[in-house]
């Protein structure tokens, strides 16, 4: 989705008028866009932004999506407010914690595993359907040979013998 920083925004007005070009004019025009965050100093824009394609939506999980109390029952205020905030905190620092051990190497881990697909896909996949693109002619060939050789006059004698055979349906 496209920053409101790049957007231009101008003011149209009805032909009718007849007047010069100025009355079309620009309000707001930025000359470049600012440039890119850098990993040394990240700014808070872009430390928010960190799922842009909206791959893991699903797991915003609140404690309103976990616990729930029903009208008809009631825990005291203090424990509802105090169990919302350990579950809240409990769940962040968790979530710390774990990304602290298992980030790095499981980052190692799929960067070698995407690697690895993609040296599959350059050096093995491609070069076997660009041999198949290209051997496909004679194949074709060979195989329409075997055909019109073999199986196109055994199905045009059958096709002949079957051809005396009428059915005709009757209601009795």
């Amino acid at each position: 989705m496209m920053r409101d920083e790049y957007l231009v925004e101008c003011n149209i007005v009805d032909d009718d008028d007849d007047d010069d070009e100025e009355d079309y004019y620009v309000k707001k025009i930025q000359s470049s866009p600012p440039p890119p965050p850098r990993f040394s100093t990240p700014s808070l824009a872009h430390v928010e932004i960190r799922d842009p394609c909206g791959i893991n939506k699903h797991l915003k999980v609140e404690f309103s999506d976990v616990l729930a109390e029903p009208a008809s029952t009631h825990s005291y205020d203090r424990v509802w407010v105090y169990s919302g905030i350990a579950f809240e905190s409990t769940r962040l620092w968790v979530y710390r914690c774990l990304t602290a051990l298992c980030a790095v190497p499981l980052s190692c881990l799929c960067g070698c595993l995407f690697a690895l697909l993609a040296c599959m896909h350059i050096w093995c996949v491609m070069p076997c359907v660009q041999v198949w693109h290209t051997c496909l002619p004679c194949v074709r060939s060979l195989w329409m040979s075997v055909v019109n050789i073999f199986i196109t006059p055994f199905c045009t004698s059958v096709a002949r013998c079957c051809s005396g055979i009428y059915v005709t349906v009757t209601k009795e």
